[in-house]
This record gives C-alpha cells, structure tokens and sequence, in this order.
C-alpha cells in the first residue's frame, strides 16, 4: 500500500505539532510544580518526612492569698505512639501490654483518641510513672513510633485540705471536646474538672508548643528536631483570697469524724477566706487518671466525699433563718426589739388542731423578740409568723435573697429552695387546692418547711448583718468586691439584732462556745432532717468581733444534732483566724 507525498508530509506536521504539544504541556506542569508551587510540595514532603508532636503546656500555679502554692506543676512523663492507622496502634497496644500493664479501659481511651485526631500523636499514657518509662525505655527499639516525652504534670501540695475549692483536673472528654468553649482543645489534653481548675480554665492554660521528629516510611522516628520558636508557655498565676493556713485548720478540725460544710468570709469584701466540704478526697489521685479502686471507695462511701456541701448542698436552715423572719416583720413594722408575744412559751404553740412545739419542753416563758433569739424560742417565732402572714414571709425571704445563689466564683452552685411568689398558688401546685393551711407559715418562720439553703448563701447573708445590710458576693479569686443591699431596717433595729446575736454566743444557746477576749455574734440552728428523723443538722452562722468584724463563718453538719455543737467549730475557726491560737470550749445544748 502506497501514499501520496503530500499525505505523508501532512501526516508528520500533525504528529510534529501534537508531540510539541505533548512535550510544551509537560514543560508547563513541570514548571508549575517545581518553580511556581516547589514550596507547597516541599512543605508537603517536610509534613510527610517530619511530624509534630506536642509539648504541653504547665497550668497556671494558683496561690493563697500570702503567697502559698495551692497548685502546682511538677516534672511528669507522657507517653505516646504515632500510628497509621487503628489496627497498627491495636498491635502496638497488645504488644506494649507483654512489657508493661495495658488496662482494657487504657486501650479504649487511646483508640478513642486516635479516631478523634489520627494526625497527632496517641496519648497511651498522659502520667506514666517512672517504673513503667524505664521499661519502655529499655526496650524502645522494639516500639517503632514510641514517644517518651516529659510533661508537666499538675500537683496540689494540700491535697485533700483544699479538693472543695480547687478541684481537680483531667482528660478532656468526648462530650467536652463536641463543646464550642472547647473548640481549640484535643485529645489527650488535660483542662479543669471542677473547682478553681474549672472556673478559671480559659485563665490558667497555657500556650501548648511542639517540637518535630523525622520518620521513615514506616512511621519510626529516626531523629528529633527542635524548634525554640514553639516552646511551651506558661498563663500568669492565679491569685486567690483563701487564707491557706485557715484552710488547712479547718480540714484537720473536721478530720474523718464530722460530715459538712464551712464557709469564712471576709464580710466587707467578700473574700472568701476557707471553704471546705467534708468527708474530702484526694484531688492527686485524679491526675492521669482516678485509680479504680479509689474512685469505687469515693462513690461507695454514703459521706458522699465528692459532694461539695458548702455550696451544692441545701439543708433547712432551721433557727439561723429566724434573723429573716425577724428582719421581714421589722421592716413591715409588725415588731419590736422589745416586743412580747400574746402567748408566752410553755413548751409550745396550739394552733387549730395541731401542738407545734418548742425545742425546749418546759418553756421560754414570756420572752421578748431579742430574747427569743437569744435563747432560740420557737413559740415566739411560731406566732411572729402568723402576724406577718404566709404572702408576706414568702415575698419577704425572697427579697432577703433566699432563692438566689450567692454568685461564688465556682462552678455548680445549687440555687436554694425555697418557695415562690405569689406564695398561694405555689402551695395549690405543690399541695393541691385543699391540700395545705396556713400551718406552713408557723414552720417557715422558724426555717423549716419548704426551705433548704446552701451554706455559701447562708455566709452571704450574715456579711449583711455583720455591716451595714449589704451582702457581699463570695470571692474565691481576687477580683471586684461586689454588695447588694438586702433587708431595709433602721441603723438602730440593726444594732438591736446585733446585739441579740452577741446574746445568743454570751448567754444564750450557743454560751458555751464564747472566747477569751473575742466578742462572736450568731445563731444556732438545728434543723430537722428528712432523710432520718432521728439525727438533726446542726448550722451556725455568724461573726467575730462583733463591735469590729473580721470574718463570717456559717457552719453545717450533717447529722449533727443540736446548733450548739456546730457553734462550737464555728468559734475554732474565728479563733484560729484571729488568735493563731485554739481555745478549750465547754459543752452546751440548744438549737
């Protein structure tokens, strides 16, 4: 077969031009890679051979208000593995667990974070004891992408004195991680689970840094490279009000035998000088994770250790909430400092059908309102409640703040209970139409009934009467001091209640907790429990010296039975605080 000249000239031009095109257009794309993009492709093949591995960063040290560490960093190991995929870091987990203890839940928890961040290193290990690095260590080169790297690792020198205020910190969670406030967080990072460490998270974390490691094709580092640009940074410390001496009393006063709550406040400003919460657990334990045992001892104990009773817990406040009733009836000019009741105390109060009874069987007598708080007359009070009438109790508590939380600079604060305005159709929906009398106004009166309050709240109150009738909001962590005015009496009918509370510590229920050279105003409470009828709450709440305060402790104890006995850890604490020094208290009885 034959072809024309011109045909095969034709046919060449053709061929010439598409392998000039062939050749222009791989000219092109060889130039657009290696000129034009030649720095994205060697930061891609700079990604591929080097990985990144991050450092963390030390939290924020927190202080007492002297200057004394209440949080801390120390030296710590982190042990992690760059993986390719699941099934490689499965492998890699069976084989680290021939070598060293491989829980279930630890493989579990790094699978998990592998899934949530496969470009990162695992974290196998967040707190991995010495022991268990030097076996590792020995045997590394059997581990290809096996990263041992130091890591601060958080440490609160007081443990288990100061667990009710700092909290504790841990790996965050999967819920945790889905949260917008935790956007710019990964797994494996370790952030505040409650207390201090919590409120204050976005101040005390640090600026994580990162170094670099060189890997081979298969994922095992070959050398390291470090960056100074990326070192970790440090936050600021935290500075707080607590006066950890105080603090440290205050445990060991409760030590293992008392259950409650405490609460010392500064009461012009606020500050919050101890706050404590017992039985208490040890916030150490809760680094790199809770031991099993220990975490099944904490939810088995019925001291509820990880409850914080100063302020998610609320109890009926019992006789310490008479100063309300007292200060409602006065402000609505309903009563005098002096004033007597129409039926003087003989053990108790009929009305209607039902025999409401005072703590004290045979009686107060006929006693006056300043009287009745001395000496913590329910009769009294019984009929103070009639006068001002259920409406008015219920709107009055509410101004006075008894279902508002105090605003303490810590997370999970329980509004207490209490009941709403307009007070009618609250009791038609908690007892239905016919189902309630007027009754419930005698044991609201003398802070029973539907009221329970939180210790924290109670403190705040008791900074109003310690000044001016101004309650200052709790502060844990230095900031702005905060009061609002709460109940509108007269500087004199003040005074008066003042001086009652000063009656009550001198020679009345709380008589036996008076101190050598220090004036204490308060009041007892003992409140009944619903849970065991048997074994009261005992609370006191007040301050000391009562001609110049210097501090407001409100105490709670679960099953403590009368006020007089919570009186008596009250007066410890003002007296450790403002005398350095603890004084032998005598006995007493009364709510």
């Amino acid at each position: 077969m034959s072809f024309h000249p011109n045909a095969v000239q034709g046919r060449a031009r053709v061929a010439s031009a598409l392998l000039f095109l062939m050749f222009l257009f791989l000219g092109g794309s060889f130039f657009r890679t290696q000129v034009l993009q030649g720095a994205r492709y060697h930061l891609q093949s700079e990604e591929n051979r080097l990985r990144e591995l991050p450092l963390p960063a030390p939290r924020g040290v927190i202080y007492d208000r002297t200057g004394r560490v209440i949080a801390e960093n120390l030296p710590g190991y982190a042990i992690s593995l760059l993986a390719r995929n699941e099934d490689s870091l499965r492998v890699m987990m069976r084989r680290i667990g021939q070598v060293v203890p491989v829980t279930p839940e630890q493989t579990g928890a790094a699978v998990r974070r592998f899934r949530r961040e496969p470009t990162r290193p695992t974290v196998l290990f967040p707190d991995a004891p010495f022991a268990l690095v030097s076996a590792l260590e020995e045997r590394r080169l059997e581990f290809p992408g096996l990263i041992i790297q130091s890591a601060p690792k958080r440490h609160y020198p007081d443990g288990p004195a100061v667990s009710a205020l700092v909290g504790y910190t841990g790996e965050i969670s999967e819920i945790e991680l889905g949260q917008e406030r935790f956007a710019e967080y990964k797994p494996g990072q370790q952030v505040g689970k409650d207390g201090i460490e919590r409120q204050y998270e976005a101040r005390l974390r640090g600026r994580e840094g990162a170094r670099y490691v060189e890997v081979d094709a298969r994922g095992r580092v070959v050398r390291e490279q470090a960056r100074p640009d990326q070192v970790p940074e440090a936050p600021p410390a935290l500075y707080t009000n607590i006066d950890l001496d105080l603090q440290r009393f205050v445990h060991e006063l409760f030590g293992d035998s008392l259950i409650g709550g405490v609460v010392a406040m500064e009461p012009r400003s606020g500050e919050v000088l101890a706050l404590h919460s017992a039985p208490t657990f040890d916030p150490n334990q809760f680094i790199g994770g809770i031991p099993r045992d220990y975490w099944s001892e904490l939810q088995g104990d019925p001291r509820r250790p990880l409850y914080n009773k100063a302020i998610k817990g609320t109890y009926p406040p019992g006789s310490i909430w008479k100063l309300h009733t007292s200060i409602i009836a006065m402000e609505a000019k309903q009563v005098r400092i002096d004033e007597r009741m129409p039926v003087p105390c003989r053990g108790g109060f009929q009305f209607g059908n039902r025999f409401f009874r005072c703590w004290k069987e045979d009686g107060h007598g006929d006693v006056t309102l300043a009287q009745a708080l001395e000496v913590s007359c329910d009769t009294y009070f019984y009929q103070l409640g009639i006068r001002i009438g259920l409406q008015s109790l219920v709107a009055g508590g509410i101004r006075l703040g008894s279902r508002d939380r105090s605003g303490i600079d810590l997370p999970a604060e329980s509004r207490p209970l209490f009941p709403s305005d307009p007070a009618r159709e609250y009791y038609d929906r908690l007892f239905g139409p016919q189902g309630w009398t007027q009754a419930v106004s005698l044991n609201l009166a003398i802070g029973q009934g539907e009221n329970s309050q939180t210790v924290v709240n109670l403190a705040r109150f008791y900074t109003a009467l310690a000044t001016d009738g101004a309650a200052a909001r709790p502060e844990v962590v230095r900031g702005e001091s905060e009061r609002t005015p709460l109940f509108n009496i007269t500087p004199a009918q003040l005074r008066a209640l003042q001086e009652a509370m000063a009656a009550v510590v001198g020679t009345g229920t709380a008589a036996g907790s008076r101190l050598e050279g220090i004036t204490v105003a308060g009041k007892t409470g003992t409140a009944q429990n619903a849970q065991d009828a048997e074994r009261d709450h005992a609370w006191f709440a007040g301050y000391a010296p009562a001609d110049d305060p210097k501090i407001v402790v409100a105490v709670l104890l679960e099953f403590g039975g009368g006020g007089s006995r919570a009186a008596r850890v009250a007066a410890r604490i003002i007296e450790h605080y403002l005398k350095g020094q603890v004084v032998s208290l005598p006995p007493t009885e009364g709510p």
